[in-house]
């Protein structure tokens, strides 16, 4: 039986953590950390990952600045609610929510966000520091995944580790954080030949695919560490009603896996909590550091 990593519990630890680092700055700081999360349109998805920051940001005592534009809102009010948060004394963090609308670019809001405000690690200057090796806001997803694996125990030094997928959310900058733990590192994409083959020399493979069970027991080697970050529902028989009865899977088909690898995250449970909680580590990581207090939180960011 395969380890089950277990990022909601790992989360719920950090939380605590986070709750002590508050709870001994505050008086010092004057203010509690605060984290604004931007949301353009009504994407049904991107609702319920905003509800769960905020929900997040209460349980351990950070400010939410939430904003919800319409979908029809111009770039430039984008970037002028960008600028206005930059400008906040209050405000530590800064997240734009994924996917956009079609139509509004990404990049140059992404650019717009204060860097020492990046909640998420996208903005070039902080994405060129994990290039680097130097110290910075790092990408949540990526993050949380090291931070699973390092308290899982599991090696990486040596080891040969294939992503699938090459977004600027998870596939790159987790590439770049596994090479700085000194594993050999390929990266797989849409359009990689006989993937099977690749993936078969994994001893740490990262799906992030974006694709429902995409992997499964003919891809990966026997006694390897899958991290599954994808997160898709699906139809799980007929409907009740009006009500469609659907189930949560994600870019692995574990039930075929899980007997062959060593260990693996569960959907869900697993890499999702894990982002939220980084993206906590990172916005009192930018709190200490903007209000002067010892910065403890280092040894979560790779």
């Amino acid at each position: 039986m395969s380890l089950r990593l277990d990022g909601r519990r790992l989360a719920e630890e950090l939380e605590k953590r986070l709750q002590f680092e508050i709870k001994a700055g505050i008086a010092k700081a004057g203010r509690p950390p605060g984290l604004a999360v931007i949301r353009v349109g009504d994407d049904p998805a991107s609702g319920v990952y905003v509800s769960n920051k905020e929900k997040a940001c209460a349980r351990i005592g950070v400010a939410s600045f939430g904003t919800h534009l319409p979908g029809t809102t111009s770039l430039e009010d984008v970037i002028n609610t960008i600028k206005a948060l930059n400008s906040n004394e209050n405000v530590d963090g800064i997240l734009l929510q994924l996917p956009l609308p079609k139509g509004i670019d990404e990049a140059p809001l992404l650019m717009t966000i204060a860097p020492d405000k990046d909640a998420d690690g996208l903005h070039p200057l902080n994405l060129g520091k994990l290039l680097k090796g130097e110290s910075g806001p790092r990408s949540c997803t990526p993050a949380g995944i090291m931070a699973l694996l390092a308290r899982n125990e599991i090696p990486l030094e040596g080891k040969r580790a294939v992503v699938i997928g090459r977004s600027i959310l998870v596939g790159k900058p987790m590439a770049l954080m596994l090479q700085a733990a000194n594993a050999t590192v390929t990266v797989t994409h849409s359009v990689t030949k006989d993937l099977e083959s690749i993936t078969r020399q994994a001893e740490v493979l990262v799906v992030a695919a974006g694709q429902a069970q995409l992997i499964g027991a003919d891809h990966v080697r026997p006694n390897s560490v899958v991290i599954d970050v994808g997160i898709h529902r699906l139809p799980s028989g007929p409907s009740i009603g009006n009500k469609s009865r659907t189930r949560l899977c994600g870019d692995v088909r574990s039930d075929e896996v899980s007997s062959i690898v060593s260990a693996i995250t569960p959907v869900p449970g697993g890499v999702g909590p894990m982002t939220v909680a980084m993206l906590l580590v990172n916005t009192v990581n930018r709190w200490q550091e903007h209000c002067g207090l010892s910065c403890n939180l280092g040894d979560l960011l790779p």
